[in-house]
């Protein structure tokens, strides 16, 4: 099934997945290709909302193509809808018939203060020692205690979910240790599961499971092997109540007998359930990717705490969400990608959004970078980050950077602190609104030239960030829409409708309130 259909003159549209943030929004000239059956990573969505108040949406995943003004849609019925003249219209409009908002109420420890991870810290090797000396150091240093998770590395075999006892030899004292510091807990888990010894054996052999069949399956009906980033695996089926409820027993088991919190659910992307990641035949299954990685995000969500990063189809749903590991750099999926991609989440339905680790989450550019670390980068990665709803450190400021340049990190946590009560209110009024939290300034004032401003964004209607993205710069162009506006640095005044030069030492995150 094809169907096109062409762009207006002028017309911009946001959409689709937030890994094409930094292509967005798409227009006349753009040229693009994505399959979204195959492969869906980060937040993604069958939807593309524009600036003239239309918007295009399907029930299943498609390919795309857009080019000489066009969009080409394969493998699914894609509908264009004219709701309206403006972005808000046309949002608000497929938000309210296709994805509306799930009224659950989300912890709102999420957003009021930083939370922190152990993974650019200790990559694979976090143990108990470096675990709780990470957290008193965090307290050391001036940041308030948060969600702590304690990333991959924590276990044995994946699957197995048990505390490695060399590197955890009493985990149920660390934990308590950490809830007495004021942290919650949460632990790294995949629904991959290492394919040989006792474990696998317990889930497959008919001696133990009985009538229980677990795991997908081949088209021959041999366990169903993937490839991932650690190798080759089985992979739960979470449509199989089996696999449920095998996963809630080992996830309970490390909530009820070692006080953990909660999960960081990571991979289960599309991409993990398609035939590309296979390496012994076809899926049996009649299951979609998608579908079976929506399943994976309803497992998860069902924890008050927890986490993921790749979702099909979430928009409107109460999972708090992380944009996917960045990159130590300025261009290139680093800095630059971030606001980019916020606002695609946002317009696609996704106002738990976390940014990516300040300093960028992708382990190999940690290695690459160890005695060399740009902390200027740092800084201005803590800032981007500060006012998101929500904001995640690893790398421990006061290691990686000199004490002049760990204190202005440190202010960055704090600023998203004393923000903390203004940035649950916002999160309230999206949950029973659906209006996004984080929104591109065309989103709030329409037809003024904004569509392609993508470094700058607004909390609300009365609040817009300039985060400096370039290296070296001390002072940034930022437009500003209606209203009146006052820099939260240094007081100055700047009218709306108008662009101006605003000074940014390396101390200042450049951030407005309206006034009138």
């Amino acid at each position: 099934m094809i169907s096109t259909y062409q762009m207006l003159q002028g017309e911009h549209w946001w959409g689709g997945s937030s890994d094409d943030g930094n292509a967005e929004p798409f227009d006349c000239t753009s040229v693009h290709h994505a399959d979204y059956r195959l492969a869906a990573s980060n937040q993604t969505m069958p939807l593309y909302v524009s600036d003239c108040g239309r918007y295009l949406w399907s029930e299943n995943a498609f390919a795309v193509t857009i080019e000489n003004g066009c969009f080409t849609f394969d493998g699914a019925e894609v509908v264009l809808v004219e709701a309206g003249g403006t972005l808000r219209e046309a949002y608000l409009h497929a938000m309210q018939n296709h994805f509306p908002f799930s009224q659950k109420k989300l912890p709102e420890r999420f957003f009021r203060v930083p939370q922190y991870n152990t993974w650019m810290q200790f990559t694979y090797e976090p143990t108990q020692q470096k675990v709780l000396q990470y957290a008193h150091e965090l307290i050391e240093h001036g940041f308030e205690p948060g969600i702590l998770t304690i990333d991959e590395g924590w276990h044995g075999r994946y699957g197995v979910w048990e505390f490695d006892k060399a590197k955890f030899p009493n985990p149920r004292a660390m934990v308590d240790e950490l809830h007495a510091l004021g942290f919650t807990v949460m632990l790294w888990v995949v629904p991959y599961i290492c394919p040989d010894g006792q474990e696998f054996l317990r889930m497959t052999a008919p001696f133990y499971c009985k009538n229980e069949k677990h795991f997908l399956r081949n088209e021959k009906g041999e366990y169903a092997l993937i490839h991932w980033w650690n190798g080759y695996s089985a992979i739960l089926d979470m449509t199989n109540p089996a696999d449920c409820e095998n996963l809630h027993k080992r996830l309970r088991h490390l909530m009820q007998d070692y006080g953990v919190d909660g999960f960081k659910f990571d991979g289960g992307d599309v991409e993990s359930y398609s035939e590309a990641a296979l390496v012994n035949g076809p899926m049996q299954t009649r299951h979609t990717p998608g579908a079976l990685n929506l399943a994976w995000n309803e497992f998860g969500m069902q924890y008050d705490f927890h986490e993921f990063k790749d979702t099909w189809k979430g928009g409107g749903k109460a999972v708090i969400q992380r944009l996917r590991d960045r990159c130590h750099t300025w261009k290139g999926n680093g800095l630059d990608s971030l606001i980019p991609a916020a606002l695609v989440c946002s317009m696609i339905g996704h106002p738990y959004l976390c940014p990516d680790m300040v300093g960028g989450g992708e382990w190999l550019y940690r290695d690459f970078y160890s005695d060399r670390l740009d902390e200027e980068l740092f800084v201005r990665m803590a800032q981007a980050s500060a006012l998101f709803p929500m904001m995640q450190f690893s790398w421990a400021p006061w290691e990686a950077l000199n004490a002049e340049y760990a204190n202005l990190v440190l202010e960055t946590a704090k600023l998203h602190r004393r923000m903390g009560e203004e940035l649950v209110s916002l999160l309230e009024n999206a949950r029973l609104t659906g209006e996004p939290v984080l929104r591109p300034l065309e989103y709030n004032d329409p037809k003024q030239e904004f569509a392609e401003i993508k470094d700058e964004f607004m909390l609300g209607t009365d609040i817009l960030v300039a985060p400096v993205l370039e290296k070296g710069q001390r002072a940034r162009r930022v437009a500003f829409p209606q209203g009146v506006w006052q820099e939260q640095n240094s007081g100055k005044i700047f009218m709306g409708r108008t662009r101006d030069i605003v000074e940014a030492p390396l101390s200042v995150l450049p951030w407005f309130r309206r006034i009138k």
